[in-house]
């Protein structure tokens, strides 16, 4: 395996490189794209089975998930959006609905102003890049890793990107939390993994969602797989 200096530069130029492909694309083709990943998405995952989600805000030429954002809130749903709170920490959720007051947050992305904070279940998480093993590459904060090895019970993640994400390996280091899934435009591909902590661990206060509580969640647990 190269050394960790060489595989963090490695993940720097290949970030870059797959976010000026992701906005090289023309506009339309982009939509078209991101419409088949969603339409893949509500195919393969039952996001309504959860009293909350994770979402986020468009960045960079990521999918846009307001849609579904508004499908689920319609539907009883509460959506959540990231936010950081603290640097070099987990992030929080706060509710979001289409007329919640906005303000700016890291990099300057939108973010509720003022709403609850919530506690998903599960999280649909944006990709700049992936790997066959679940692995997910970001931005380079570490904030999504360092949040699903902190809650518990561990939310379910679902990794939303494009194809052109794809990737042989990102060269996993100990701090990467892989994937429940990954959706793109081709389908969705399930990454089954173990749930022990998920039994053993107590459940945090004030988790919103029914469905992630411990007594409701077994060994065959289906997560967010219709």
């Amino acid at each position: 395996m190269p050394a960790r200096a060489e595989i963090m530069g490695w993940r720097r130029e290949t970030r870059s490189r797959l976010i000026e492909a992701r906005l090289a694309l023309p506009v339309d083709e982009r939509a078209r794209r991101a419409a088949r990943a969603l339409a893949a998405l509500a195919d393969a995952v039952d996001l309504a089975r959860f009293a909350t989600v994770g979402l986020y805000w468009p960045f960079r030429g990521e999918i846009d998930p307001r849609p579904l954002a508004r499908s689920l809130i319609e539907s009883g749903t509460r959506v959540g959006l990231p936010v950081v709170v603290e640097r070099n920490a987990p992030v929080a959720f706060r509710e979001w609905a289409p007329d919640v007051p906005m303000t700016r947050g890291v990099w300057n992305i939108p973010i509720p102003d003022g709403t609850p904070t919530v506690h998903p279940a599960c999280l649909v998480v944006p990709l700049v890049g992936f790997d066959a093993m679940g692995y997910r590459l970001g931005y380079g904060g570490g904030y999504y890793d360092r949040t699903l090895a902190a809650r518990r019970p561990r939310p379910w993640a679902i990794g939303l990107g494009l194809d052109l994400g794809r990737l042989d390996t990102i060269h996993p280091l100990d701090h990467d939390v892989p994937m429940d899934g990954i959706v793109t435009e081709s389908g969705a591909v399930r990454h089954d993994r173990a749930v022990p902590d998920r039994l053993e661990a107590e459940p945090e206060v004030g988790f919103a969602s029914p469905a992630c509580l411990l007594p409701e969640v077994g060994l065959d647990d289906p997560g967010p797989w219709r």
